[in-house]
């Protein structure tokens, strides 16, 4: 663990940490449009999109807008363990920064795509609640009436279904924008490429440490991997799954049965893709007892902004996060399940550090 030579004093890492360091950028990760999306990347398109999710107009009693879980001001989430839309959901509010590069939205991936994504909070009776038939009415209405009519055409010349799709396509327009910019970390690893040890240097010594932690004995990078803190794929991190007494939340095994069903898909008639780019994932997707109450990795940037943690909002604080996994309870996991998971049985000092590292990659404000 000593450190390198030609490298100021105060920079610990060892030489195979620094390459792991370099592996989580650098960031951000280049733009690009979303071909099932012809609303991706329009400037107009964004604009009424941004309208539409802070507007109270799409809830069944024009009381909740996207905004009211995905508040901008907490990370867009809402602070609460379990969502609160017209009923309380099971599952806590994920946030919506960098979705643009994901290829399975919500926790149990039950959308290949962000507009379906986007559209599904809209209906859904224990969130927003509208009824699709009285979308037409809300997109002929003053407030949004020519601006959609530039892009689609009148609401009332389309079905509800393709009112309802556009209404997501619009809403995931404007929710690509929402990016996180550089953080600590970015900063301390882009001074590692360029070969500057002095400001690489000045990252905190205990956030260093963390990171050891954290690609170390931590393992934690098997599956908070590259740029985004994820590999965007579902796993057991040894959080109960159940509900109540008697019902269970499936995880990934009721999202891919809900993708299997769903018209909305990258394979489906309403993507703008005429290649379908995309859609061999979702072909090829199996239902097994091994997808069963795994769900998916968030990624890690802006976490301190986005609490409480994991897909029941159990956990109140980062430091609860870390504990949790240095003593993990193995009986949780599944007889088959992520047998990378053991009990880290991490110090005090060790699970300061390791939170110290998770709370560098906040992004730095202007």
């Amino acid at each position: 663990s000593a450190p390198q030579p030609g490298y100021a004093q105060n920079l610990i890492l060892t030489q195979s940490e620094i390459s792991a360091a370099l592996s989580h950028g650098p960031w951000p990760l280049p733009g690009k449009n979303d071909p099932s999306n012809r609303m991706s990347g329009n400037s107009a398109a964004i604009a009424l999109g941004q309208k539409l999710f802070f507007s109270s107009r799409l809830s069944a009693d024009d009381t909740l807008s996207c905004a009211s879980c995905h508040q901008p001001d907490n990370g867009f989430t809402d602070g609460v363990p379990q969502a609160m839309g017209h009923a309380r959901g099971d599952r806590n509010t994920q946030s919506l920064f960098n979705l643009r590069h994901l290829r399975w939205f919500g926790w149990d991936g039950r959308n290949d795509n962000l507009w379906a994504q986007s559209l599904r909070p809209i209906v859904r009776s224990d969130e927003m609640a509208l009824p699709v038939a009285n979308l037409s009415t809300v997109l002929s209405g003053k407030d949004f009436s020519e601006a959609y009519s530039l892009l689609f055409g009148p609401a009332r010349d389309h079905t509800e279904q393709q009112n309802l799709v556009n209404l997501g396509k619009l809403l995931a327009a404007y929710v690509e924008t929402l990016e996180t910019g550089k953080t600590p970390f970015d900063l301390f690893r882009d001074a590692l490429e360029s070969g500057d040890p002095a400001s690489a240097a000045t990252y905190p010594e205990a956030a260093q440490r963390g990171f050891r932690i954290f690609t170390g004995k931590g393992k934690c990078n098997f599956c908070h991997t590259g740029p985004l803190f994820s590999n965007g794929e579902f796993h057991d991190a040894g959080v109960p799954y159940f509900v109540t007494t008697d019902r269970v939340d499936e995880g990934r095994h009721g999202g891919i049965k809900a993708l299997m069903r769903s018209p909305f898909t990258l394979a489906g008639p309403y993507s703008d893709d005429p290649r379908k780019t995309g859609a061999w994932k979702t072909r090829q997707l199996v239902r097994s007892h091994n997808n069963f109450g795994t769900f998916r990795v968030p990624g890690l940037r802006n976490v301190e902004l986005t609490a409480p943690y994991m897909h029941n909002g159990s956990l109140a604080t980062l430091e609860d996060v870390v504990r949790h996994y240095s003593s993990i309870d193995l009986e949780r996991l599944h007889a088959d399940g992520e047998l990378i998971l053991q009990p880290l049985e991490l110090t005090d000092a060790e699970v300061a550090d390791l939170t110290a590292f998770l709370m560098s990659l906040t992004e730095i404000e202007d």
